[in-house]
């Protein structure tokens, strides 16, 4: 059955998914959010690379099979092949960039937001192309250390997948919300509570809880706990959904070094950096929203 409550226009945003989505088993939990989301125009979803050959592919084929999954229609367009270093000079951009290019240029009253939730190598490659881009959207980037802290022991994922990338952008002065690893990572979720909660909503409740079973018993899962995970990937979604769902500030823009820990300087750009994050509004939405929708009863499972 459908949503008994309407979002009025005025309240409505245009969205654009950048994803790993192949990576790791959380991504799928956030586009699943993002296109349960009324307030959402989801205008295209774009594949990210994320170090490994092929894998901007493997996140496009994941991106399909978690639309097929929710039976949805949206855009979706190839990113980079390569991080940013690796790309050759005056080379072509990807679909994914040029499409960013087009939304982000086109006529619209609708804000656009870009959720970028794992390495930010289209969002750089589209603005090294056309730097005007930086004035029409905000830039919503899951990764990065805390600011508060940061440390060479602890290589932040997505940073690291293309710092040359991310440093381009938090360059440019685009609007920029950062919400980096000490605020991402305490969105905890248990594998039972998946299991009671999220996957008996359809078909992708199952996907999204087989595919985190399996990925949690692969050799990429030594990092994890065994009987929980994080779904860092799901606050890009919450804050926009609601940007005081959690504590921020503003402040001068770092320089991520190589080792992916943070420099800062006078006079950098400003951005907006979140320090916490309200986890029981983002999964409880997450979750009433995929039992309205695909859970018994309903229409779409």
């Amino acid at each position: 059955m459908p949503f008994q409550y309407k979002v009025s226009e005025d309240k409505k945003v245009r969205v654009i998914i950048d994803t790993d989505a192949a990576c790791e088993a959380d991504d799928p939990f956030a586009i699943a959010h993002a296109l349960m989301c009324q307030k959402f125009d989801v205008r295209a979803i774009f594949a990210e690379q994320f170090n490994r050959e092929g894998s901007t592919r493997q996140s496009y084929e994941e991106i399909l099979t978690v639309l097929r999954a929710m039976k949805k229609e949206v855009p979706v367009f190839m990113g980079e092949e390569t991080k940013i270093s690796e790309k050759k000079q005056g080379g072509e951009v990807s679909p994914a960039a040029d499409f960013l290019i087009e939304e982000a240029m086109r006529v619209n009253e609708k804000p656009l937001f870009v959720l970028c939730i794992g390495a930010i190598t289209n969002v750089a490659s589209a603005m090294m192309k056309k730097k005007e881009i930086a004035k029409h959207m905000t830039i919503v980037w899951i990764g990065g250390q805390g600011h508060a802290y940061s440390t060479p022991e602890v290589r932040e994922f997505n940073a690291g997948n293309d710092v040359e990338a991310i440093n381009y952008v938090l360059n440019s002065g685009v609007n920029f919300w950062q919400i980096p690893n000490d605020v991402y990572g305490k969105m905890r979720i248990s594998l039972a509570e998946i299991e009671r909660r999220i996957a008996p909503c359809g078909e992708i409740g199952r996907h999204l809880f087989e595919n985190m079973e399996t990925y949690n018993h692969s050799e990429h899962a030594g990092w994890t706990a065994g009987e929980s995970w994080t779904l860092g990937d799901s606050p890009a979604v919450g804050v926009v959904l609601d940007p005081d769902c959690g504590f921020y500030h503003e402040t001068e823009a770092p320089i991520i070094l190589d080792d992916t820990t943070n420099k800062f300087e006078k006079g950098r750009p400003k951005i907006r950096v979140y320090t916490s994050v309200d986890s029981r509004f983002i999964l409880e939405d997450f979750i009433a929203k995929l039992e309205v929708l695909y859970g018994k009863g309903s229409d779409t499972k």
